[in-house]
């Protein structure tokens, strides 16, 4: 990363020395500040009007113990965070995640990341991030909802259907949405759109565990057919086997490629014939097992320990679905020596700097997160519309919805990089795409003392 402009070079090293231990927070904004310099330097009024400034800032930044009982009587303590990071163009919008490599810079970096995504969708949604160091992993299913009522109950004062709407992310599925939100429920005497995700009996959408992974895969398709390709007939590798993969696969199966390998923490399933998404619901959903326990379905896969070796399996297209950083250097020159043509992100940010920077100069197709995966915000916003009005809309209509709005946000991401002079660059398109709604709200609105 190399930030040439003097302003947005100074705005980021100030950030970095009051924020010098937050690494994913810096890298984020970092990858974003290099794509905004010809924006920047063609419009001094975002200098003079201090939006960068302004945008790396959060809003507001909510941090608060999570006391509560485990099944043997003993007290636990976890940290909750809820960061509000930009309100310019809706209420703040973005997943809670339990897991224990939460803290501050995973929130901010996140927070800071959802502003674009949520932007990029055209629905008036601002950017948010939450959660906790809370691992539910092992939990039983009163242990969970224990945490997440208390996490709710000091939560509750700071949320609402038109101030801040959380949603789930890693380790926030049905179950921990429920109970959230029966607590909130309790508290406040309140039915509203609080929270999305939700079970379809709450007012919840249909579509919406399935909107990450669809949603990457329609922009994928998009961005290849721009190429003169698709997904029929290729061989995908997909990292992970939550929400956002299992839904991948389903779709890019639908799509007419054949999905060869998967993933968890433990390591990797290989099946040359085809992964069946509705296996990897079993494991993962039903019996929260493992994903070795593939080769109890199927005995002809095979299951290889070390998660990051996912990427030495030859493929076409890589879905990285997991988490953050996942795929390093190491892994995209395994990707590009073996012939893949396309890199397509369904995790928060999960390329290092070095690995997108090595794609991009193969010449492969590089899908930033911010624009590849909105498809679970997305239906969020489409989540918030129905409670709204008090619908509830077909699983088709809203699977169309989603379509039609990841198509779109190809298209703001192709048009942005050729306007600022990098066609094809997808990453820099979406970035300056993402800020220009931002910014231009934040300009409209002027600066609130």
């Amino acid at each position: 990363m190399e930030i040439k402009n003097a302003y947005l070079s100074g705005v980021y090293e100030d950030l970095k020395d009051r924020n010098g231990n937050e690494k994913e927070f810096l890298q984020a904004v970092g990858e974003v500040l290099e794509s905004l310099e010809p924006v920047i330097e063609a419009n001094p009024a975002y200098e003079k009007a201090g939006i960068i400034e302004r945008i790396v800032e959060p809003e507001r930044v909510i941090m608060f113990r999570v006391p509560w009982v485990d099944d043997s009587g003993k007290v636990r303590v976890n940290t909750g965070y809820r960061v509000q990071f930009n309100s310019a163009i809706g209420p703040y919008k973005g997943g809670l995640r339990l897991h224990p490599s939460v803290n501050l810079s995973v929130m901010k970096f996140l927070g800071f990341e959802q502003i674009f995504k949520n932007s990029l969708t055209g629905l008036p949604m601002g950017g948010g991030k939450g959660g906790s160091n809370f691992d539910p992993k092992g939990k039983s299913d009163g242990e969970v909802m224990r945490f997440c009522q208390s996490f709710m109950t000091e939560l509750y004062r700071h949320i609402g259907a038109d101030t801040d709407v959380p949603a789930g992310d890693i380790g926030v599925g049905a179950r921990e949405i429920g109970f959230l939100f029966g607590q909130y429920k309790r508290i406040t005497n309140e039915f509203t759109g609080v929270l999305t995700g939700k079970n379809v009996l709450s007012g919840g959408s249909l579509a919406r565990t399935e909107a990450t992974g669809y949603g990457l895969c329609y922009y994928t398709e998009e961005a290849l057919n721009a190429r003169g390709d698709s997904f029929k007939g290729k061989k995908v590798v997909i990292s992970g086997s939550g929400n956002v993969a299992t839904y991948a696969c389903q779709k890019a199966t639908q799509l007419g490629a054949t999905v060869i390998a998967m993933s968890d923490s433990s390591g990797y399933i290989y099946d040359p014939n085809g992964i069946d998404y509705k296996n990897i619901q079993i494991i993962k959903e039903q019996k929260r097992a493992r994903i070795n326990t593939y080769l109890d379905l199927v005995p002809t896969a095979t299951f290889t320990p070390g998660c990051a070796g996912i990427w030495n399996v030859p493929c076409d297209i890589a879905l990285p679905c997991a988490t953050q950083n996942e795929l390093d250097l190491a892994g995209a020159k395994a990707l590009i020596a073996n012939g893949a043509i396309a890199v397509c992100e369904g995790a928060n940010m999960p390329s290092t700097p070095e690995a997108i920077e090595a794609i991009q100069a193969a010449g492969l197709l590089f899908a930033p997160a911010k624009a590849a995966n909105a498809g679970g915000v997305a239906t969020s916003g489409l989540e918030m519309s129905q409670n709204s009005l008090r619908l509830s809309w077909s699983f088709d209509e809203v699977d169309q919805r989603l379509h039609g709005i990841m198509k779109n946000i190809y298209k703001s991401c192709a048009d942005a990089a050729e306007t600022v002079g990098k066609p094809g660059n997808l990453a820099a398109g979406a970035n300056v795409a993402g800020f220009l709604k931002v910014a231009g709200a934040m300009l409209w609105q002027g600066v609130a003392y």
